[in-house]
């Protein structure tokens, strides 16, 4: 029987043992059903984990398929990136300048850049251009995450970005209110029942360290996914957001955002976005550790 080779990397970590977990298989094509995906996943239990269907590409790209414990995903901004780490590291095995990886939302290049030992030090993804959904009221929010409505921000919209998944993007006023969030469950379910978003994303001004811009938490259960470490895809969606609304007042942006500190997941992301002619290019990126390598039984 031939091996289902995996690996598990840490993406968006300046070390390991931080950031957000991430499982990759190879083979998936021919070694895995849907099923077997989608349970691997479940059993793996990270936020995502991804099958890399061929080590052959494709229209000049890779096809991975990404699954949460709980079900398939279009598009993720942290296995996007970790999975073009191992494609790289572990199949092409030389120095490239971009990956692209096929996915349900379509085709992702991913830019590798090295240090002067030829070791891959920073990957960073041009992600789909935004659409802007539905603002949300300030009650409704509040009373999801726990928090008095007068924490959340009032300059501007508590409102549903995607670049290829979508988020609800909520607006803190300081720290400590992002650090208090407890989010209530019932009503965050009632809440997504009538919104495109599923996952919610918030941030505020204030960060831990000071060479940092943003400080942001994301909270996901209807993808099995209670709190993740670092979201790459809803920081691609906040980055539209900050430059749509001019949140630093421009219309251009490269910051660092914090996440992961509440669960015990420092992480770091990269973000940059510009409005030019009604067109927002948005990019995520971070680091890649990597920390295992085996064969699944």
């Amino acid at each position: 029987m031939k091996a289902k080779v995996y690996y598990i990397v840490d993406v968006f970590a300046e070390k390991k043992y931080a950031g957000n977990q991430l499982a990759v298989f190879r083979g998936g094509k021919e070694l895995f059903s849907d099923e077997e995906m989608q349970l691997i996943a479940k059993e793996m239990n990270f936020s995502e984990t991804t099958f890399i269907l061929s080590d052959e590409p494709e229209t000049n790209g890779y096809n991975v398929r990404i699954f949460t414990p709980a079900r398939e995903v279009p598009f993720a901004g942290h296995p996007t990136l970790g999975t073009a780490y191992i494609i790289q590291r572990e199949i092409i095995k030389q120095p490239i300048k971009v990956v692209n990886l096929n996915l349900k939302v379509g085709q992702i290049p991913i830019d590798l850049f090295y240090n002067s030992s030829e070791e891959l030090e920073m990957l960073i993804m041009k992600q789909k251009e935004p659409t802007f959904g539905s603002e949300l009221s300030r009650e409704s929010l509040s009373t999801v995450l726990n928090i008095d409505k007068n924490e959340i921000d009032d300059r501007v919209p508590i409102q549903e970005v995607s670049t290829g998944i979508p988020f609800i993007i909520v607006p803190l006023r300081t720290l400590s209110s992002t650090k208090r969030i407890k989010v209530n469950k019932e009503e965050y379910f009632k809440l997504i029942e009538n919104t495109e978003a599923k996952a919610i994303h918030v941030f505020c001004p204030e960060t831990q360290h000071k060479e940092n811009q943003i400080h942001v938490r994301m909270f996901a259960d209807y993808y099995g996914v209670p709190e993740d470490p670092a979201t790459g895809s809803a920081a691609g969606c906040l980055a539209a957001y900050l430059v749509k609304h001019k949140y630093f007042g421009k219309n251009k942006i490269d910051i660092r955002a914090e996440q992961g500190y509440e669960i015990g997941r420092p992480s770091l992301l990269f973000l940059k976005a510009e409005e030019t002619e009604n067109k927002i290019d948005v990019y995520v990126g971070g680091k890649v550790q990597m920390v295992a390598k085996g064969d699944f039984l």
